[in-house]
């Protein structure tokens, strides 16, 4: 099963300061149809303008990813981190027993542009956690580089779930696959340009969403930048 969403039919608030598309409901954007898709809760699409961000709020026993396109994004939290986080760079934050945390865009006359992941995990009331690496522009051009993961092969980050995140740049006739268990589901984002995915074409901020597949093909790409989740059904 092979499920289309386009970009225009996710949630959009706009705060002024921050500009959010929500691929699942969230906060004031409610759709019964689209809770989630697996164990993948959500998915936000944020632009915060310059010298503006997230104030001081909680999260407890999630798994949340911040993948950063364009400016920095600034992170401060409960357990003494103070980074910033380029493009390039995956964050893992497992929440856990309770965080507290701010996001900020710092950067003069520059917009901050990141997803935010919401990953709901396999074991509860774990010590919160927090890690950041760089995954090189080379390793992900025409190839899915595994970027978050249970147990952090390939040099991934670690996330306490039952769910594998790869991370892709296709162009011309480069092209993919990933082999996946029918009895699981998954779930293909494209953040940028445009790709086929098992033949259906998509463009920026579309989805596809896969169950009963075995596996996931990627071809057309002409400047795609995608990310595929591999999730417990």
């Amino acid at each position: 099963m092979l499920k289309l969403r386009k970009s225009e039919e996710r949630g959009y608030a706009d705060h002024g300061w921050l500009k959010s598309y929500h691929s699942f409901s969230f906060a004031g954007y409610h759709d019964p149809n689209h809770m989630g898709w697996g164990n993948l809760r959500v998915i936000n699409e944020d632009r915060i303008e310059a010298g503006t961000g997230f104030g001081k709020h909680s999260h407890r026993n999630m798994e949340i990813i911040s993948y950063v396109l364009s400016g920095e994004l600034a992170h401060q939290d409960s357990m003494g981190n103070i980074k910033g986080i380029p493009p390039g760079d995956v964050q893992r934050m497992s929440a856990g027993t309770g965080v507290t945390h701010s996001e900020f865009n710092h950067a003069k006359g520059q917009v901050t542009h990141f997803l935010q992941i919401w990953i709901e995990p396999n074991v509860q009331e774990i010590p919160p956690g927090y890690e950041q690496k760089t995954i090189p522009v080379a390793e992900k051009q025409g190839a899915l580089r595994l970027v978050a993961s249970p147990n952090g092969e390939n040099g991934s980050v670690v996330i306490h779930a039952d769910a594998k995140l790869y991370a892709g740049l296709f162009d011309g006739n480069e092209n993919a696959s990933l082999d996946i268990d029918p009895d699981r589901k998954a779930y293909v984002h494209l953040i940028r340009g445009e790709l086929a995915v098992n033949g259906q074409k998509i463009t920026s901020g579309d989805a596809v969403l896969l169950a009963q597949e075995n596996q996931i093909q990627l071809t057309h790409g002409n400047k795609a930048e995608v990310l595929v989740f591999d999730l417990a059904a």
